[in-house]
């Protein structure tokens, strides 16, 4: 089997909730199951592997966001091109708003996005802060922690990843959270995510498989102390 290859997106420059360790995550069940791979740490200046499988981008301040924002689109049409192959990828945070079409800080600076997402993300009244649980229909809870000024609207040509049962998501309504668009998902939801939703990360490398025409299912792993996680994270309270 060909190796996987993962990208990692500013690693240095959007980690400020810890979203390293989604890439972890996805090493680890990849190497659990013998599964080869190859990882990429792209920053600034850096090119995006043609051969990415998967990538990954974290959270940062909006300092951060702006500082990327130029060599961000330097990267746009690997990354459309990748985007419309069908690469899996995973935005989450800061990185979900660069991959829409704008983000205006609440300082009123407006950072241009890629416009990969039909979304735009503008400022609210106070941050919205606490544990996220949230519903996927191919995919069922999956639960997070939100930490965001911004609120983000989706347009016509993008799909919610998630509806919320708990926490408020992409903007004041309390009702979506993220946005879907073919193999792109772009959430508000750190933790990081996948160490306590370890279904969405296989979901993500049984895209990659069926992509690249390997065997599927993946092979079953103990999973046991991802889900208490999961199920303790849900009930806690905001």
């Amino acid at each position: 089997m060909k190796p996987i290859h993962i990208v990692h997106l500013y690693p240095r420059e959007m980690n400020i909730y810890g979203d390293t360790g989604n890439r972890i995550v996805l090493e680890k069940r990849l190497e659990w199951r013998n599964i080869p791979y190859v990882t990429h740490l792209v920053g600034v200046g850096d090119s995006i592997p043609k051969q990415a499988d998967i990538i990954v981008g974290g959270g940062g301040q909006d300092a951060a966001q702006s500082g990327i924002e130029t060599d961000l689109f330097t990267k746009k049409d690997t990354l459309v091109e990748l985007t419309q192959s069908g690469v899996v990828m995973l935005m989450v945070c800061g990185m979900y708003q660069l991959f829409g079409k704008r983000f205006i800080t609440s300082d009123g600076v407006e950072i241009k996005g890629l416009g990969i997402l039909d979304i735009e993300t503008l400022p609210g009244e106070g941050r919205l802060i606490g544990n996220l649980v949230t519903e996927v229909p191919e995919l069922g809870t999956i639960v997070g922690y939100e930490n965001h000024s911004g609120r983000t609207y989706l347009g016509s040509d993008v799909q919610p990843f998630a509806r919320v049962v708990s926490g408020i998501g992409n903007d004041d309504t309390g009702e979506l959270e993220g946005a879907r668009f073919k193999n792109v998902i772009g959430t508000y939801m750190h933790g990081p995510v996948l160490s306590k939703n370890s279904h969405l990360a296989d979901m993500m490398l049984e895209l990659v498989l069926q992509k690249n025409g390997a065997k599927l299912p993946l092979s079953l792993l103990d999973d046991t102390l991802e889900s208490t996680a999961r199920e303790i994270a849900s009930k806690r309270p905001r």
